[in-house]
């Protein structure tokens, strides 16, 4: 049981967990617009999110800390080395606009950790609402925007509606993230709990699902999907209600990020029925 924990404890803390949300978002996409898979993409995707997340999370704990790390993050920073060598086979096979597309993202999310303004002393992260809109915006572009670019498919109205909703559905995946960090947050981080409290929070996560949900009815398809986004919508409502500042340790670091995957799997199971 402790050698269980301790790598359940690596897996999350690894960010692997949340690269198999982002690659159950991919697959959504595909599944949605019907695009060809293309396994170089996806798990380039895969491996840049352990990398692109691991370094927000510890580089500037390392940097503060490297004569001191403890074993756990010296081996979560070779496992990221060899995600980023993975990364790196896997984006040369990309098509090169392919590859172009991604760096803009990219850069958008080591701008989210690295101070680069008011003399290097704050990063996107420390600017009120511009965090959870930047955690959005990067997750549309890597879950939507290059896939449907690499496949070659045209933007259309649906495929707007289909962006926005992925969008409303990132934001409403992050808040009981905020709400948990209310308290551990620096003051000058002004995240949606601490500026309009929890119970608003709770409120404006529940009209932006609705809103996705009118989004996924409104939207013209090849496939059925709406029960499998109910089956979803209903998940994540639930989750976001009961979401509270004292959290047990694993509620949004595990199940709110389990949430992309149950989705997935029932879209195939709703698909294969």
């Amino acid at each position: 049981m402790k050698w269980f924990r301790i790598l359940f404890d690596f897996y999350l803390n690894a960010s692997i967990h949340v690269a198999l949300a982002v690659f159950s978002f991919v697959k959504i996409t595909e599944i949605y617009f019907g695009l060809p898979a293309n396994d170089s993409l996806n798990y380039c995707l895969f491996f840049g999110t352990i990398t692109g997340y691991n370094f927000v999370k510890y580089a500037g704990v390392a940097k503060l800390h490297h004569r001191s790390l403890t074993t756990t993050l010296k081996a979560i920073q070779f496992f990221s080395f060899c995600c980023f060598l993975l990364l790196y086979y896997y984006g040369y096979l990309l098509a090169i606009p392919t590859v172009l597309l991604c760096i803009p993202f990219g850069v958008i999310t080591i701008l989210y950790a690295v101070p680069f303004l008011s003399g290097f002393q704050k990063s996107l992260r420390t600017f009120s609402y511009l965090k959870i809109t930047v955690v959005a915006f990067v997750w549309c572009g890597f879950t939507v925007f290059i896939p449907v670019f690499d496949a070659g498919k045209e933007l259309d109205f649906t495929l707007l509606l289909f962006v926005l909703q992925r969008f409303f559905i990132v934001v409403v995946l992050v808040l009981p993230f905020d709400i948990r960090d209310v308290q551990y947050d620096a003051i000058s981080l002004q995240t949606i709990p601490k500026k309009i409290g929890i119970e608003k929070t709770k409120r404006l996560g529940l009209v932006l699902m609705i809103i996705s949900l009118v989004i996924e009815y409104c939207m013209q398809l090849e496939i059925d999907s709406k029960n499998s986004f109910l089956g979803f919508f209903f998940l994540v409502t639930i989750f976001l209600m009961r979401a509270q500042k004292e959290q047990s340790k694993y509620y949004s670091s595990f199940w709110v990020e389990l949430l992309p995957i149950l989705w997935w799997v029932l879209l195939l199971g709703f698909r294969n029925y």
